[in-house]
C-alpha cells in the first residue's frame, strides 16, 4: 500500500511540475519583435531577457519561443513561465505543444497570397486558452505549415467558441498590421444567422444599446453611455410559432453582442447557456457567422467570405 501511495504522490508531483506557473501575461498591441517587446514590458536587461528565452520560459500563443527576433503581431499573447516549460520550441512558424492538428478538421472557404479563411465549426475555440489547446488557429497553422514550413497565421478577429462560421487569418505580418489597425474602417459587412426563441412582433428592427462586463466577465446591456455602444440590425427570414430565424448584421463587433442584445429584448438565442436560453432544439448555440466582407489593404478590392448556414438551422423551419 505504501509503495502504491508513493507512486501516486510521485505522479501527482510530476503533473504539478509539468503545469506551467506564469509570472506575467502580456497582450501585444502592435507588430513587434519579441526581444524588443520583452525589454519594454519586463523592465530588465537585454541579457536577462535572452536568458528567459534560452531557459525556455517564454511562450507566444501557448507555444515555446527561444528566437529573440521572433515576429509578434497585434493580439498575440506572450507569457513568462516561472520555470522552464517542456515542449517543442517554436521558431517560425509556431509549433504547437499539443498533438498536431490535421487540416481535415477545418473547411477552407477562401485562400489567396495574403489571407486564409475557414468555416469554423461550433465548439472550437478561435485561439487557445489556458484550459484548452485545441483551436482554429492551430488547425490553420498545421494547414499552412504543410505547404510552407516558415508560414504562420496571424489573428485578425475572433468568434465565440459556440459560434460557427467565417474566421479569417492574415498570412503576412505586414498585411495583418495594415488591416488590423483599420479593421472597423475596412470591414464593410458582418452578417450572422441566428435562431432565437419566440416570435417577433417587429419582423425587422435595429437594437442600439451600451454593453458592459460584470465581475464574472458576463456582458450586459446598460443605459450608461460609458459602456461600449453596440448596433445590431435584424430581419426575420423564417418562423414556426416557437422560434425565429434571423439574418443579422452588426455595425459594431462587441463581445457576445448579438447574444446579449437578443436576450435584452426577450428573444435569447437558442442553446445559449451563458445568457439564459430556455430551449435548445439544435443541441448547440443557434448562431453562425455567415458572411464577412472587407477591403484588402493591399489590392484595395473587396474580399467577400461566405460560410453556408448550417442545414440544421433551416431544417428547424421545414426548409
Amino acid at each position: 500500500m505504501r509503495k502504491l501511495y508513493d507512486k501516486k504522490e510521485k505522479e501527482r508531483g510530476q503533473a504539478r511540475a509539468e503545469t506551467p506557473v506564469y509570472t506575467a501575461t502580456y497582450k501585444v498591441n502592435r507588430s513587434d519583435l519579441l526581444l524588443e517587446f520583452l525589454l519594454r514590458k519586463c523592465n530588465t536587461s537585454r541579457n536577462n531577457v535572452k536568458s528567459l528565452l534560452a531557459r525556455k520560459q517564454v511562450l507566444v500563443n501557448g507555444s515555446l519561443v527561444t528566437q529573440f527576433d521572433f515576429p509578434l503581431a497585434k493580439d498575440d499573447e506572450v507569457k513568462i513561465s516561472k520555470t522552464p516549460v517542456r515542449g517543442e520550441t517554436a521558431k517560425a512558424p509556431v509549433k504547437r505543444q499539443s498533438k498536431p492538428m490535421p487540416p481535415k478538421k477545418i473547411s477552407i472557404i477562401y485562400e489567396d497570397e495574403h489571407f486564409l479563411a475557414i468555416d469554423k465549426p461550433e465548439g472550437l475555440l478561435s485561439v487557445e486558452s489556458d484550459k484548452e489547446t485545441e483551436c482554429a488557429y492551430g488547425y490553420a497553422l498545421s494547414y499552412l505549415s504543410q505547404k510552407d514550413k516558415n508560414a504562420r497565421p496571424f489573428i485578425l478577429h475572433r468568434i465565440d467558441k459556440e459560434t460557427s462560421g467565417v474566421l479569417v487569418f492574415a498570412k503576412d505580418i505586414k498585411v495583418h498590421s495594415m488591416l488590423k489597425m483599420r479593421w472597423n474602417e475596412l470591414v464593410s459587412l458582418r452578417e450572422y444567422y441566428a435562431v432565437a426563441e419566440g416570435v417577433f412582433e417587429e419582423k425587422t428592427g435595429t437594437i442600439v444599446s451600451y454593453l458592459k462586463e460584470n465581475k464574472n466577465n458576463l456582458t450586459y446591456v446598460t443605459n450608461d453611455p460609458t459602456g461600449q455602444k453596440a448596433i445590431t440590425h435584424y430581419e426575420v427570414v423564417a418562423e414556426n410559432g416557437n422560434y425565429s430565424l434571423l439574418k443579422v448584421q452588426i455595425d459594431t463587433g462587441r463581445k457576445n453582442q448579438i447574444r446579449v442584445q437578443m436576450k435584452s429584448i426577450g428573444h435569447p438565442i437558442v442553446g445559449d447557456e451563458k445568457y439564459g436560453h430556455t430551449k435548445n432544439p439544435l443541441k448547440r448555440l443557434g448562431l453562425h457567422a455567415s458572411k464577412l466582407e472587407f477591403i484588402s489593404p493591399v489590392s484595395k478590392e473587396t474580399v467577400s467570405l461566405r460560410a453556408p448556414v448550417p442545414t440544421a438551422f433551416w431544417a428547424l423551419f421545414g426548409k
